[in-house]
């Protein structure tokens, strides 16, 4: 199942008289979400996961990137990151760059 945010747009138009008037309408366009999932590996640190996290994703604390890293390490995946689709593929290519082992992006 796909959840979506929304946004709104679209025009309608109106033929009422001799000349045409666009009046505006509200509907909602879907945006697909996806989360970022950082796999375990043999050879990336703690110390290089949790850097990464926490110069990559916005509003990552230096606390919450050691505890992925840790969860990365015991469970061997942790979701870093959720939300725009996007969004997702650039934070997720910058951890590729970085050299992180990714799952693919996974839609939401």
């Amino acid at each position: 199942m796909i959840n979506y945010k929304s946004a709104t747009i679209t025009m309608e138009l109106s033929i009422t008289s001799p000349t045409t008037v666009l009046e505006t309408k509200t509907s909602k366009k879907n945006y697909p979400e996806a989360r970022v999932i950082i796999l375990d590996d043999n050879f990336n640190t703690f110390q290089h996961v949790a850097n990464c996290i926490l110069a990559i994703i916005p509003g990552m604390s230096e606390k919450r990137s050691w505890d992925l890293a840790i969860k990365v390490d015991k469970s061997g995946s942790a979701e870093v990151w959720k939300g725009n689709f996007e969004q997702a593929e650039f934070y997720h290519e910058q951890l590729v760059s970085k050299g992180l082992t990714m799952a693919p992006i996974e839609r939401t």
